[in-house]
């Protein structure tokens, strides 16, 4: 190995277990787990300064000198810290109110998931949670920074915020979510007490008082400035056009523009109503799109009851998915994956398992309202979220030996959702759906991704309001009401990222084809998907040469 790419990689890795100490304890490594992330400006100041050097660095290591894999990892590398220089330079905590994904909503997903093993690990909790209450108070500056450089996040999702913060205050102390944490093995009865009554004085005497201020910053110095719901996206900032160009390049890995983007959604939606109506005249015998999308937006027999129902539902389609899974991966993850219910946060989403094997993979079902979840759909998102999905996806990434620990973990949207969705497709090929109305949620969800990029785009570059972006989906989607909305409030709270999903599934799924134009009968699906996934996630571009190196060495004589 190349000992000065070796460094570059290691010191790079260590920097950002360093700089986010959360992050790092939710993977298992506790050395910084006293601490709670930093988001001031100045921290912020630091990061870019730390990232362009890391910039710099691997651009004066010539190619030549690299192995193959070392190459690849330093085109990542370089990807990573240029992209994210570019989208921290835009200064996005100024606005960064977020009702959706934003820390107060997440708040009770994640203590519970906090590998506290040991009682140094409880006693660390103790000061990360001192910490916490540091980080709330700069999001409150950072917020106030943005008031004074005249940008500020959406009204709605201010006063959202707002509500979910009173929601928190209003919950009885001992019920506070961040008391709901593991509790280690060798505490008896009398050291759990006292732990947690430690835990609960810094959430009273620290946390709950920041949480205030935070509101009250939302509500009296970011709400009457905030942005009315007709000018909901970055475009109508005075940075706006460009801080949406670099969302795009961070969140797609491609050289694309929000006009071709939007086109491409235009055509996909175009594509999904065709294949609609077959399945409709099959299923619910009509062709007519209206028809279909009220039926499975409104029949009650078609959506859940209630949460422990979503969660077996989607516990049965990932039983289906690991037995199957052998005859389409030859590399298949240690790690298991579970189902776990959750009453906040997106609709679903996945957390991979901890490096120390103290937590497996987990699908999270958003269960507040089970009735909003389709049982037509439960099938299509476990396939997403859990297998062959993220979990195969980003555990064998953390299982992978021969690669920097940075490629492990890289973050690269378009590979991560991209894949996920390519998984969508994927399990009607390996025949995973139950029957023809499983495969309709498949289409449904897949109405969500193309709509994306008709949506995302119309908000952040078209000039889109929050309600001309509802109306759309409600048109061209069997989604409830309520999820359309909180799906659009995510896009407008995070940019582009939405953007990931169907055009990364649009280039894995071209970068196929290739390789099985190239190969012919000698195609190999194994093998195909083993290249895509032991190299942890890469940029598209980058993946697009993976699989050609690949299909060029199966092709030679």
């Amino acid at each position: 190995m190349n000992e000065a790419f070796r460094d570059l990689a290691d010191e790079y890795w260590e920097w950002q277990l360093e700089t986010s100490p959360l992050n790092a304890l939710m993977l298992g490594d506790h050395r910084y787990a006293d601490r709670f992330d930093e988001f001031s400006r100045e921290a912020e100041d630091r990061d870019i300064a730390a990232l362009r050097q890391f910039a710099a660095r691997a651009e004066a290591i010539e190619p030549e000198e690299l192995s193959g894999e070392e190459r690849i990892s330093r085109r990542v590398l370089m990807f990573e810290v240029s992209t994210n220089v570019a989208t921290t330079e835009t200064r996005q905590a100024e606005l960064a109110v977020n009702h959706v994904v934003g820390f107060q909503a997440m708040l009770p997903v994640i203590p519970p998931q906090l590998p506290i093993e040991t009682a140094e690990h409880a006693e660390q909790l103790v000061e990360m949670y001192h910490g916490m209450a540091r980080g709330l108070g700069e999001m409150g500056d950072r917020l106030r920074q943005g008031v004074a450089n005249g940008r500020t996040p959406p009204r709605y999702a201010v006063g959202e915020t707002i509500k979910q913060l009173d929601g928190l205050a209003a919950v009885p102390l001992d019920q506070n979510p961040l008391l709901a944490t593991r509790v280690p093995a060798e505490f008896d009865e009398a050291a759990t007490a006292a732990w947690k009554e430690r835990l609960a004085g810094v959430v009273e005497t620290a946390i709950r008082p920041a949480l205030g201020r935070y509101r009250d910053v939302l509500e009296h110095e970011v709400m009457p400035v905030a942005r009315p719901e007709e000018r909901s996206g970055v475009g109508w900032l005075p940075d706006g056009e460009e801080l949406y160009a670099r969302s795009i390049h961070l969140h797609t890995s491609l050289p694309i523009d929000a006009t071709e983007i939007h086109e491409i959604g235009l055509q996909a939606m175009e594509r999904l109503a065709d294949e609609y109506r077959v399945l409709g005249s099959r299923v619910l015998g009509t062709q007519d799109l209206g028809d279909i999308f009220s039926r499975l937006r409104d029949d009650p027999d078609l959506h859940f009851g209630s949460g422990p129902d979503v969660v077996a539902a989607s516990e049965a389609a990932m039983a289906k998915a690991k037995a199957a899974m052998g005859d389409w991966f030859g590399r298949l993850p240690q790690a298991d994956c579970v189902v776990a219910e959750t009453p906040s946060g997106p609709v679903a989403f996945y957390m991979p398992p901890a490096l120390d094997g103290s937590r497996p993979g987990t699908f999270f079902v958003n269960t507040a309202e089970p009735s909003e979840w389709g049982r037509f759909q439960i099938e299509a998102m476990a396939y997403h979220e859990g297998i062959p999905g993220h979990h195969l996806q980003l555990a064998i990434a953390q299982e992978l030996d021969d690669l920097p620990e940075f490629r492990k973990h890289a973050r690269i949207t378009a590979f991560a959702e991209g894949w996920g969705l390519y998984t969508e497709r994927l399990a009607d090929e390996m025949g995973l759906y139950t029957g023809d109305l499983e495969r309709m949620g498949m289409l449904a969800l897949d109405s969500m991704r193309a709509g994306r990029l008709v949506v995302d785009t119309g908000i952040h570059a078209l000039g889109w309001s929050r309600q001309q972006a509802i109306e759309y989906m409600a048109r061209n989607s069997p989604m409830s009401l309520g999820t359309i909305e909180d799906e659009i409030d995510r896009y407008i709270g995070m940019p582009g990222q939405a953007l990931a999903y169907m055009i990364g599934r649009l280039e894995i799924q071209r970068i196929r084809g290739d390789a099985e134009e190239r190969l012919g009968d000698a195609f190999d699906i194994k093998g195909f998907h083993d290249a895509v996934l032991t190299h942890g996630l890469l940029p598209l571009e980058v993946l697009a040469d993976v699989v050609d190196s690949w299909a060029a060495d199966r092709a030679t004589p």
